[in-house]
């Protein structure tokens, strides 16, 4: 912080792994050629934040690998800042496989041991992230290890004692842990935070209900502000007595919906940033997500601001 100014708007940190698919229509196993990418949840929104003009950082731990030392290129490339990246040689970095056979889309890990799941409290720079107006993270770093979710715990108690906002996405992935495991602690999570931005599938499997009126009572009982995506076609802010909700954006066509939400979340942080209304931003995350789900790739699909821009009837697009 300098003269009183933080100078990165949103700061976040967890696991980026490498990402192999099939090219074509083949599905994995079946031969063919296979294309390589990277993909995490909080990486993705770090580059979404920097297309959409804010300043981002993403931090965590990579193998000393092509796949880590690639994922940092292109992250340093995209402007996002990771000055407190860090790379072992201890552990790998992590690797996933994507498929989409017949319109199903299928991820199978192998990131058990990666040199993310070792992070730990000693590994967090406080400096940094007191740096930050806001953080953000996600129940899929609560996930990865005992050791993992402390270090989660230690930057919550940094940004406390900083003024650092700290912003929650549950991510709920089945695949790393079974509901009982993950419902108590990303509950403890959303307590802490300034902002929950959970699935409304996710809040169904954390509020262990169908009913609607129950859910959005809980959520009006957290400290935060809760926007949750996708309920009953629609966004939605809760907070208190408040809630607003915003119709979703129509799309010409839907290519590829890996990406959606943290697209969506990148936009609704990039319009908070901003100096928005969190009504605002929330109109920002859906069209942000929106754009997404009409091209493909994990990251690759988000916008920049000027895209943002042209769809808002703000700038004119020039074709040659």
């Amino acid at each position: 912080m300098k003269n009183g100014t933080r100078s990165i708007d949103v700061i976040t940190f967890g696991e980026s792994m490498g990402l192999l698919y099939p090219e074509g229509t083949r599905g994995i196993g079946q031969g063919g050629n296979m294309a390589q990418s990277f993909g995490g949840a909080e990486s993705n929104l770090a580059i979404g934040l920097a297309r959409l003009g804010c300043s981002s950082g993403w931090f965590g731990q990579l193998g000393n690998d092509p796949i880590g030392t690639g994922i940092l290129k292109t992250l340093r490339g995209e402007g996002v800042d990771i000055s407190a990246a860090r790379q072992t040689d201890v552990a790998p970095t992590g690797l996933m496989l994507r498929q989409n056979v017949r319109g199903q889309s299928s991820v199978y890990y192998y990131r058990k041991g990666s040199a993310a799941s070792q992070m730990t409290p000693d590994h967090v720079d406080s400096e940094y992230i007191a740096d930050a107006r806001i953080l953000h993270f996600t129940g899929i770093t609560a996930a990865l290890s005992s050791s993992c979710l402390e270090t989660i715990r230690h930057v919550i108690s940094v940004c406390k004692a900083h003024g650092v906002l700290i912003s929650f996405d549950p991510n709920l992935r089945l695949k790393l842990w079974n509901i009982e495991e993950a419902r108590p602690v990303l509950l403890e999570l959303a307590e802490v935070c300034d902002y929950f931005l959970p699935g409304y599938d996710e809040c169904k499997l954390l509020f262990e209900t169908e009913d609607e009126q129950v859910i959005l009572d809980r959520l009006r009982q957290l400290p935060a502000m809760s926007v949750i995506k996708s309920f009953n076609g629609s966004n939605v802010i809760v907070h208190k007595n408040h809630t607003y909700s915003l119709p979703f954006e129509q799309v010409d066509q839907v290519v590829d919906t890996v990406g959606a939400g943290d697209g969506f979340c990148a936009g609704f942080l990039a319009g908070i940033a901003k100096g928005w209304t969190p009504e605002e931003a929330l109109s920002l995350g859906g069209l942000t997500g929106s754009l997404v789900i009409q091209a493909p790739g994990d990251w690759e699909a988000l916008p920049t601001w000027e895209e943002v821009e042209q769809r808002r009837g703000n700038a004119a697009h020039i074709e040659r």
